[in-house]
């Protein structure tokens, strides 16, 4: 997982509310456990016309927010169910770093698992932010001073120490395990010489 510090890009912005986890990526493309590949597919049925061809008024499919790495989103981001491959579409495609008022739990914590930054402001600071996406300026992330940066302004928000530190260090769920390898292995050991007949085949 890359490591989050700070971040600046121009954002987009996508102001549906209740936006699921079937809007972000769809059932039929969940076949796969790769999390490369999905970014194509991503927000697919409202991206893309019934003929396979993209949606030139869909904001993604925008100039420069094509490339945006920073998604401004409506409330309640993230519900309905709880499929990991949302969090790696939107990771596939760029998008390292979400805005809302709020997120279903789930996919919330996913955000974390995966390297996307999810930001929590109220709907004021979302306004202001969007004039930023539609004037097109680059606003600035800051993870470990846990603040926004937009012209002269600045926007404070809180994340969980621990998902903080997980983040800033790049560190996953298989990361955080092998941190304790040695601890797991010193287990193992002491366990083998205890009970030695647990290992015998």
């Amino acid at each position: 997982m890359q490591k989050f510090n700070t971040l600046k890009s121009i954002p987009a912005y996508l102001p549906i509310i209740n936006i699921d986890t079937d809007m972000i990526i769809p059932k039929q493309f969940l076949k796969t456990i790769k999390r490369t590949g999905l970014g194509k597919n991503l927000f697919f049925e409202i991206r893309y016309n019934d003929q396979g061809n993209e949606i030139s008024e869909f904001i993604l499919n925008k100039i420069p927010y094509n490339n945006s790495k920073i998604l401004i989103v409506g409330k309640n981001f993230g519900c309905g169910s709880s499929r990991e491959h949302a969090p790696w579409a939107l990771l596939d495609f760029g998008i390292t770093c979400l805005i809302s008022s709020s997120f279903a739990d789930i996919f919330y914590n996913n955000c974390f698992k995966n390297g996307i930054l999810p930001i929590t402001i109220n709907e004021e600071k979302i306004k202001e932010l969007s004039e930023y996406s539609k004037r097109k300026e680059e606003i600035l992330i800051d993870l470990r001073n846990e603040k926004i940066t937009y012209g002269n302004n600045e926007i404070k928000f809180e994340i969980d120490t621990f998902k903080k530190k997980c983040l800033l260090e790049g560190l996953d769920d298989i990361a955080l395990s092998l941190k304790k390898s040695k601890k797991i292995e010193n287990f193992e050991i002491n366990l083998k010489n205890k009970k030695p007949w647990v290992f015998n085949d």
